[in-house]
């Protein structure tokens, strides 16, 4: 015991010289870099599952398969979920750790004696990110604490801030981003001028500005030669390795082969009960099958639509015996890698944002603002890759059947992309969705999906408040019906 208090106190008495604290950290560019490329890691922990967890399985795109016995996953596909649900409070925590880091960025680097276009470039990148980060939490949570620095823990425990308020906060970093980033990034990954006005036009629609939203998007649509996006010919080369940084990227999270970090969707999609009697396909490995989509969603795709083989997978070639196993449903198909063995070492990356999106977007704030023939073009102009020609465009349609029309075609286009929920909460839509969402997958597939028809409220249109946060910060409320 003496021994032990001895080493404890020598301990304490030493010098932390083999780690970084903020005040001798921020000396130059490669630290002010270094510190920025800290802010991005937390993109992986948001956009490698957590994203679809929230957006695409309490909707009617995705289901748990066999290999998902998570409870809270469960609950989240049946909307029964509480403020006590892991996923919902990992993407409380993760954004907030992403802001944590950007806001010691955006604190410390204009100290830092450096090449001011490379500062303001490295202050832009990191306002984009504390901006997409508050963005996702109003948007899952509505009025969520304005956290811009913290001195002392104090600093963090202080009530809900009014979401606009957050929107204003959300705005004027985009806008500080637009105003100081490139048109092409330095690296892959890195978020752009482009990048800024994208989600400035996502915010603004999302607030229901729209005639903002339209003349931000117009300026990457309309006049957006110097930026160089396109839709692909191909649907499915978005996840190809060889064209998903091309002209439809807008920002992605670029995830890699190990020893780098790995998308972990492929495991999560891959073949196992549904192939083989249980034993999934010879020489494919770590393979759980738990992410499936729903059969709603497949059968919404025509035969003609080139975004139903794009989106899902029935055919597997094993590579210990060179046959195909076709598995007895559908699974997600997008992040899937040919030739890969091991399913979580997958390098398929992640969009965030994505020309195709930029065009519905566009679409819908056009259509808001009574240009509906107008807003019919650029739905199209996403309908014609689909259909590889002019043959699945829609005509003469009203202000009312484009909003549809445009809300269905975002599930085809995004499906397990992150996006649905976000969709039906804009459109005023999630309830009636639900409640018809489960009754079909309980005449289609499984009638214990009655459950979701029962279970959806209003309620749902937030998530709740994590219980963890309202136990360490007295401040704050819950959201009303959990």
């Amino acid at each position: 015991m003496v021994f032990t208090f001895i080493s404890c106190e020598d301990f304490l008495e030493e010098d932390p010289v083999d780690r970084y604290v903020a005040n001798k950290f921020y000396n130059n560019a490669e630290d002010a870099d270094a510190a920025v490329t800290a802010v991005y890691q937390v993109l992986f922990l948001i956009y490698e599952r957590n994203i679809m967890s929230l957006n695409d399985l309490p909707t009617d795109t995705e289901k748990n398969g066999l290999g998902m016995p998570n409870q809270y996953l469960q609950n989240l596909e049946y909307l029964r979920f509480t403020s006590e649900n892991q996923f919902v409070r990992q993407m409380w925590q993760n954004n907030y750790d992403g802001i944590a880091r950007a806001n010691t960025a955006i604190l410390n680097i204009p100290e830092i004696d450096m090449d001011e276009d490379l500062k303001n470039r490295l202050l832009g990148e990191s306002r984009f990110l504390r901006g997409l980060f508050y963005f996702n939490l109003v948007r899952f949570f509505g009025d969520v604490p304005l956290v811009l620095k913290i001195e002392s823990p104090e600093d963090a425990m202080i009530p809900r801030t009014d979401k606009e308020e957050v929107y204003n906060q959300i705005i004027e970093d985009l806008q500080f981003a637009e105003n100081n980033l490139p048109v092409t990034a330095s690296q892959s990954g890195r978020v752009t001028k482009g990048a800024a006005k994208t989600l400035l036009g996502k915010v603004f629609l999302e607030k229901g500005e729209y005639q903002s939203s339209v003349d931000k998007l117009a300026e990457i649509i309309e006049g957006g030669e110097n930026y160089g996006y396109g839709l692909h010919e191909n649907f499915r080369d978005n996840w190809r390795e060889e064209t998903e940084n091309g002209k439809e990227s807008i920002l992605t999270v670029e995830f890699m082969d190990p020893p780098g970090v790995s998308n972990w969707a492929p495991q999560l999609n891959a073949p196992k009960y549904s192939i083989h009697e249980g034993a999934g396909v010879p020489g494919i490995n770590n393979a759980n099958e738990a992410d499936i989509p729903t059969v709603d969603l497949y059968n919404q795709y025509s035969e003609e639509d080139g975004r139903k083989d794009g989106t899902f997978k029935l055919d597997y070639v094993s590579p210990t015996d060179g046959q195909t196993y076709t598995a007895t449903i559908p699974l997600f198909g997008k992040y899937w890698e040919e030739g890969e063995t091991i399913m979580n070492r997958i390098g398929t990356n992640y969009h965030i944002l994505r020309y195709a999106d930029a065009l519905l977007m566009f679409a819908e704030a056009l259509n808001e603002i009574g240009q509906t023939p107008k807003a019919l073009d650029y739905l199209n102009l996403v309908r014609e890759r689909a259909f590889n020609g002019p043959e699945g465009n829609y005509s003469a349609l009203s202000q009312e059947e484009l909003k549809e029309a445009i809300l269905e075609e975002r599930k085809l286009e995004f499906a397990y992309e992150g996006h649905r929920w976000f969709d039906l909460v804009r459109a005023g839509k999630l309830v009636e969705t639900m409640e018809a969402h489960g009754m079909r997958e309980a005449e289609l597939a499984e009638s214990n999906k009655v459950e979701i028809s029962d279970n959806i409220r209003e309620a749902h249109n937030l998530y709740p408040i994590p219980q963890r946060e309202l136990d360490l910060n007295s401040e704050l409320t819950q959201n009303p019906g959990y």
